[in-house]
């Protein structure tokens, strides 16, 4: 059996977090910087953390589907493709985005610095097409006032619902990532009602209790986001933050859901976007629009550190 180590995917949230989506530019010297960095990433990590052993900084590194294809060729993980486009009422719109730095810490300084040495490393070799600052906001509450993440799988449940494991024997260890950044319509979504705000989301906003089904409607956030195949629960690991610029009254949700597929994650985003039945869409969208997405891979330390080489070691390569 190989000895894999995976991606921080589940490590505990913290109070602060940055994503950064970079683009490649297409020169040869640049796609070889990128791949240096795989192994450059976890000695980056050990020097910025080491300033503070308490500061829980990690970083999780994903790539998009074109870049590995540039990158990295064959073998590719076998579900990862550009991410999928869902349009109705409101639309999931597909962004540029090659390669995506997940980096969560107690302290934003510690974000901040490790963010500040990735780009440095890489130079004039990528572009930034997305960078986002998000926080904790009270007791785990989005921008909408509710709580987020409530139902997150924890311990071997969440190892379960987001790494893949032998159906993909050459990137066993890694998962899938998407990513959406959503802004919120705040003045709109305060003027409503909060019983209304509870029928759109599916809980009760103080207590965070989940709405009886005979209260529910269809068409609630939790009630399409809730996947059952075969007549069992999928599960996915959300890591969402809250964001905002009050100076240019923008304030959002970065959404990002690890899985062992994106399978899962996708059925959810036609879910809202397309509706259950169709037109059954989530109302949510009416508040909150999306203005990124990306679908990303996720690999394993043991085979992110191979990667510098260029191409992926098998799963014979990674026996010990």
């Amino acid at each position: 059996m190989p000895s894999i180590k995976s991606q921080p995917i589940d490590a505990r949230l913290t109070r602060s977090a940055i994503f950064l989506i970079a683009t490649i530019h297409p020169d040869g010297q640049n796609q070889k910087r990128v791949r240096k960095l795989c192994g450059d990433l976890s000695g980056l990590l050990r020097a910025v953390g080491f300033r503070d052993p308490n500061g829980e900084l990690s970083c999780v590194t994903g790539f998009g589907s074109d870049a590995w294809d540039r990158l990295f060729g064959i073998p590719k993980p076998r579900e990862l493709h550009p991410f999928r486009e869902f349009h109705g009422v409101h639309d999931a719109v597909a962004t540029p985005g090659d390669i995506l730095f997940h980096i969560r810490a107690a302290r934003m300084d510690l974000c901040f610095e490790l963010a500040s040495q990735i780009v440095q490393r890489l130079g004039d070799a990528i572009s930034i097409a997305d960078e986002v600052h998000g926080f904790s906001y009270f007791d785990q509450r989005d921008l909408l006032g509710f709580v987020d993440g409530t139902e997150n799988p924890t311990g071997e449940a969440a190892v379960e619902a987001t790494i893949i494991g032998e159906d993909d024997l050459d990137f066993q260890g890694g998962s899938y990532v998407i990513v959406q950044k959503y802004l919120h319509d705040l003045e709109k979504w305060n003027a409503l009602p909060v019983e209304e705000q509870e029928r759109i989301i599916g809980r009760k906003k103080l207590s965070d209790i989940e709405l009886d089904d005979d209260e529910k409607p269809s068409s609630a956030h939790n009630a399409l986001t809730t996947i059952v195949e075969n007549g069992e629960e999928l599960e996915i690991l959300r890591d969402n933050v809250p964001f905002g610029d009050v100076g240019k009254g923008e304030f959002g949700t970065y959404f990002i859901g690890y899985a062992r597929s994106p399978h899962r994650i996708e059925m959810m985003l036609e879910n809202m976007f397309v509706g259950k039945p169709p037109g059954n869409y989530d109302r949510l969208l009416d508040f909150s629009s999306a203005v990124t997405g990306g679908l990303f891979f996720v690999p394993s330390f043991t085979l992110l550190e191979t990667l510098v080489e260029g191409a992926p070691a098998t799963s014979e390569n990674l026996q010990e």
